[in-house]
């Protein structure tokens, strides 16, 4: 029945490392993951040779560079997902220090890349943003702390982790980056509700978030240039909102056809920020739904496998990447389709970017490590004997 349920089998004692992996991972969602990955590198090979013919390069220069990303995230993925939850948890808060250091030099170091928020290190060949790594080493961190604050003598790690997430938040607001900073503030919520926290804080929590949100609006030409195009009722067709909806429009159920899209000759961020947008225009409907059903796959498993987790940190740090990868997900689909106001957030796993694709690697590895397949003591009983 176990098998049936979670596609895997407790380790067995002594068993070699790459075979006990294989038994005790999640395939379903190892899967999936590779699914969006090769997905995501069809739609490169659609939308990114016009931006290579603009900047003057091999109209395939994008998806080579893409394509070596992607092999060094998946090994880096597979790498990771075999670490225990101690070493990771080690490793996350090593990466999350560095990451946060990272983030605090931007406004120094880093560069905005002419889109108006310094939220990049330009490293020559490529270039790094600290936000996609500080993601999920945020998420184990705070599992870290919450989960701290159970022993008895543990450390206030709840109300601790609460001030790194609002420290956080603000550091990213003011690059500007609300979506990064939404995503941290609402992952953490999401880990606190499953820590046991009581929704009259969690309402509270919520309101002050709208609080934020209202000053940004009166105070922000940024922010209030965003929500009113979003809510305004006409679209402006020469915007990136109106190049997108023109294309989802034109590609129906199945799609104009392979390479017979416009919309890649006309988006500046057709391969970043809006490649659902490609995907729609000339595969149409199916395949966003095939995309949609993948990132579904990813999260509802592993939250079915964390439920029955008796580790408080597994536990949290599972629940806490899983929502990060769901909610990043929606959010880049939600603003194509105008259901979001504009944030400038990579989907992941499939849009263009070497930070984007190997951070998310990081955190899908993190994640298929927790939930890897464990005896629980009374399997443990029946695998090493009664312990005494």
């Amino acid at each position: 029945m176990t098998d049936m349920v979670f596609g895997a089998t407790p380790a067995k004692p002594g068993e070699a490392i790459i075979p006990e992996w294989w038994r005790t991972v999640d395939r379903w969602s190892l899967a999936a993951i590779i699914a969006l990955f090769l997905i995501g590198l069809l739609l490169c090979l659609a939308a990114s040779p016009p931006l290579a013919v603009r900047n003057g390069l091999d109209p395939f220069y994008y998806f080579w560079r893409q394509l070596g990303f992607g092999i060094v995230a998946l090994l880096t993925l597979v790498t990771v997902s075999m670490a225990s939850p101690l070493r990771l948890r080690r490793w996350g808060v090593v990466a999350f220090l560095i990451s946060f250091v990272a983030l605090a030099l931007l406004p120094f170091l880093g560069t905005d890349f002419g889109k108006g928020a310094i939220r990049w290190y330009s490293l020559r060949v490529i270039s790094v943003q600290p936000a996609e790594f500080l993601k999920p080493s945020f998420a184990i961190c705070a599992a870290w702390l919450m989960a701290a604050s159970y022993d008895l003598k543990g450390p206030p790690g709840k109300g601790l982790s609460f001030a790194i997430a609002v420290t956080l938040t603000a550091m990213l607001a003011l690059q500007p980056d609300f979506g990064q900073a939404g995503l941290i503030i609402a992952s953490w919520a999401l880990m606190y509700f499953a820590a046991g926290a009581p929704v009259g804080l969690l309402s509270g929590i919520g309101a002050g978030v709208i609080g934020v949100g209202w000053f940004a609006y009166h105070h922000s030409e940024h922010v209030a240039r965003r929500i009113n195009g979003f809510l305004s009722e006409e679209i402006d067709p020469l915007t990136q909102i109106g190049y997108a909806t023109s294309a989802i429009q034109e590609g129906g159920i199945f799609g104009v056809g392979v390479g017979n899209g416009s919309v890649k000759w006309t988006l500046p961020d057709a391969h970043t920020d809006f490649i659902i947008a490609v995907a729609a225009e000339e595969y149409g409907l199916i395949l966003c739904v095939v995309i949609m059903a993948l990132y579904a796959t990813v999260v509802a498993r592993s939250l079915m496998r964390l439920v029955g987790e008796r580790d408080p940190f597994i536990r949290l740090a599972g629940t806490g990447l899983a929502c990060q990868f769901g909610m990043q997900a929606m959010i880049n689909m939600g603003v194509a389709v105008r259901l979001l106001p504009a944030k400038g957030m990579t989907l992941p796993l499939i849009s263009y970017g070497g930070s984007s694709l190997i951070a998310a690697c990081l955190g899908l590895g993190a994640l298929l490590a927790m939930t890897r397949a464990r005896p629980r003591p009374d399997e443990m009983e029946d695998i090493l004997g009664p312990v005494h």
